[in-house]
């Protein structure tokens, strides 16, 4: 008896071999894919895949593929992460496996080629992933054919490094895509183009358990009935601008458990009976529209002010308020009451907060993100020094006076990525050796961005900044009172500095050579110091450095042709005005200057860097630094809050410049503008200028120019070409601000 079990069950557990036209047809797809380990963080499946060989050419044995125990056709296919890189379309033999449940190619690297129609030949398919996998173009709606689908993922296939709709998945209507899809349990469409309204009949939809349908383009009024889906855990509608509605009444026994509403056009207030919420652990209301009174939890009414009662939500985890019109004053101890709250941004409202001292709760809660900026904060919260788990904190933007108090260095030293008390009060600034580094070497424990710009600090710059550089991204100092000379920064090779902003203090002294060392540079500012050096020729080196800023200071000298490679290769932004240089413009360097060269044509990316921080169940937190700058141009100081990636701007104005404009000037085809004024120097304006076709501004005023027939230009010749208008008037000898760091949230 006990012979017959053992020999039943070995007989049932043997794994029937796949068909050999569905193997020949894995085999097809495999080899029409190139392999590209370093593309991202993948396993590279196929790799094990065999059509020869005992027991190789069984496809049901081969890493991915899932095959029906009793039948031996392929029912799944997972090559997720599988380092595939190819163009595909509906002649590919992977639409010849007709019998599959599942297929998942998400995180691969399809070239930019659009979704095939034939998928939606796939009638038995219930699961389909094609998020991260750079498809672009239209969704084909052959996909509204898959009725058995219980989850679709589309989302996230644009390329970031190209214009954003150019590159996106598109959908002519989400009604037609989702009409037959009445089984869907999970839909994420984030970051495709919809352009459309959503359905109405989405809230009949009641399997649904995750909806994600971030940046859009969403349009219209939401349906409130959505809301209150009976097993409904995840809404995200977040940035789409376009999209209206409002939060109505949920369920007693809602399941909802995170609710991203940022970045949208919902308005109105919050239900009462967003406190039976029990399971909600993710809140994001940032740029919600609060108009009109805020219903409290307790059903009080309180204009404008945020609700005690929220404190009821004791599973929530993330609650985002950044950047709405929220007012009032808020005692903070609300706050630490929820115990499970982690990551806390109420920043960008006009919020009073209030902290009361001994608060037993206050040493109790740990936060991982806290953004305070602009709640009209006076000192530092007392709280913050029983904080030793902080990953990012902000408290810009307030009216912190005084000195910065010896325990904040103290503040969690082992996690802290991320520390901005810019725009404050402050006058004392920071002990010999900066916080958070490892007490036996002074390294950083992962990357960091220091701001402390537009503070009342003095004295030195530490000495210590040149062994934190291997972690420190971005360092802003700007619009202080620091003197003495820059430190050695970057003592190291491995630094992954980004940006660093020393404008507007009293610097003195030379740029420190081991610069040189920082290859991740893409922004040096070291404008209106006391600085006396050289050009930095050295600089060049730097492969991706896009921005330097010199003006207002001591360089001097010729601009020498240096003597090996030139570089700035990718360099788009220079200002060396009000110095001291002489001799002739350096115009050996426009020949590597090979950003400004070309023209973009998808200019919709920006100067700048994004850095992400990991918080569990959001989709993203960043700090995004983007560079902006004050030019004159046409008598006019114009302010740019971003500069696009395409922008090139060279202003060598006010120094004593002499002799002739080469032509080659002409090849930077991608120049906005070009200031070349009160320098000395002479002979005809060249007609190469005429190939600029972007220029905006041209400046050449207070020099000894001439016209073709030898005139002393007065107002400037202009080449016929030159789409432009060219400063008629003496340049305004006026301040100037210069390149600044602008940091923005963004989830």
């Amino acid at each position: 008896m006990v012979l017959e079990i053992v020999v039943a069950n070995s007989f049932t557990s043997v794994q029937p071999a796949c068909h050999d036209d569905e193997s020949s047809a894995l085999m097809q797809f495999k080899d029409s894919f190139a392999i590209h380990k370093s593309a991202s963080l993948c396993d590279p499946k196929v790799l094990q895949w065999k059509s020869h060989g005992v027991n190789s050419s069984n496809c049901c044995l081969w890493n991915g593929v899932q095959c029906d125990g009793k039948t031996g056709h392929v029912i799944g296919l997972d090559l997720s992460s599988s380092c595939l890189f190819g163009s595909t379309n509906s002649n590919s033999t992977l639409f010849n496996l007709v019998h599959l449940q599942s297929l998942n190619l998400a995180d691969n690297d399809f070239n930019s080629s659009e979704i095939p129609v034939a998928v939606g030949e796939l009638l038995g398919l219930t699961y389909l992933n094609l998020s991260h996998c750079f498809f672009w173009g239209q969704i084909p709606l052959e996909i509204s054919h898959l009725y058995k689908l219980s989850h679709l993922d589309l989302s996230f296939n644009h390329n970031e490094n190209v214009h954003s709709i150019i590159s996106k998945l598109r959908s002519p209507n989400l009604g037609s895509l989702l009409q037959n899809l009445t089984n869907l349990e999970v839909l994420d469409l984030s970051g495709v183009d919809l352009s459309s309204r959503v359905p109405d009949y989405l809230a009949n939809f009641t399997s649904l358990t995750y909806i994600m349908l971030s940046d859009c383009e969403l349009q219209g009024e939401f349906p409130s009935g959505v809301f209150q889906l009976p097993n409904l855990r995840i809404l995200d509608v977040s940035s789409n601008g376009n999209l209206k509605g409002y939060i109505p009444d949920f369920h007693h026994k809602s399941p909802l458990k995170e609710l991203k509403l940022g970045g949208s056009g919902f308005s109105g207030g919050l239900p009462s009976s967003i406190k039976m919420l029990d399971s909600l652990d993710l809140l994001d209301f940032q740029d919600y529209n609060f108009s009109g009174p805020i219903p409290s939890l307790l059903d009080n009414q309180l204009h404008g002010r945020v609700p005690q009662s929220l404190s009821n939500l004791m599973n929530l985890e993330t609650l985002y308020l950044h950047s709405n019109k929220l007012n009032g004053a808020l005692e903070f101890d609300m706050f630490f009451r929820m115990k499970s709250l982690a990551y806390l941004d109420l920043g960008r409202n006009n919020l009073s907060l209030l902290f009361s001292k001994g608060n037993k709760n206050a040493t109790s809660s740990k936060f991982k993100l806290l953004a305070l900026e602009s709640c009209n904060l006076s000192e530092f919260p007392y709280f913050i020094r029983h904080q030793n788990e902080l990953e990012r904190l902000s408290l810009a933007k307030n009216q912190i006076c005084c000195e910065i108090p010896k325990w904040m260095w103290k503040t969690s030293i082992d996690t802290l990525v991320s520390f901005s008390i810019e725009d404050n009060l402050l006058t004392g600034f920071l002990p010999v050796a900066l916080p958070w580094w490892r007490s036996s070497n002074y390294v950083l424990q992962s990357e960091f961005s220091l701001h402390l710009s537009n503070n009342t600090l003095d004295g030195n710059i530490p000495e210590c900044l040149g062994n934190l550089s291997s972690t420190l991204y971005v360092l802003n100092l700007r619009n202080n009172f620091f003197k003495g000379i820059i430190p050695k920064i970057c003592n190291n090779k491995a630094s992954n500095l980004r940006i660093i902003d020393l404008s507007y203090n009293k610097l003195q002294g030379q740029l420190p050579r081991t610069l040189s060392n920082c290859k991740m540079l893409e922004g040096i500012v070291v404008s209106n110091n006391q600085l006396s050096d050289v050009f930095p020729s050295w600089l060049g080196s730097l492969p991706v450095l896009k921005l330097l800023i010199l003006q207002h200071n001591g360089f001097y000298g010729v601009i020498e042709k240096p003597k090996g490679y030139i570089g700035f290769p990718e360099l788009r932004v220079l200002d060396i005005s009000f110095n001291n240089f002489t001799g002739e413009l350096p115009s050996h360097y426009v020949s590597s200057w090979n950003a400004m060269k070309a023209i973009d044509p998808h200019p919709f990316t920006y100067l700048g860097v994004i850095f992400n921080f990991t918080v569990p169940k959001t989709a993203l937190y960043q700090d995004k630094i983007r560079f902006a700058i004050t030019i004159t141009t046409k008598g006019v100081n114009r302010y740019y809050g971003a500069i696009q990636d395409i922008f090139a701007f060279i202003d060598m104005s006010s120094n004593k410049f002499e002799g002739e404009i080469s032509t080659l000037f002409g090849n930077l085809k991608s120049f906005r503008s070009l200031n070349l004024s009160n320098n000395m120097l002479t002979g005809c304006i060249p007609s190469s200028l005429g190939n600029l076709t972007e220029l905006e501004s041209l400046d050449l005023s207070q020099n000894n120019l001439f016209r073709r027939d030898s005139s002393t230009v007065k107002a400037t010749y202009v080449p016929c070409k030159l789409q432009c208008i060219i400063q008629q008037a003496y340049r305004a000898y006026t301040s100037r601000e210069p390149i600044q760091c602008i940091r923005e949230q963004f989830i």
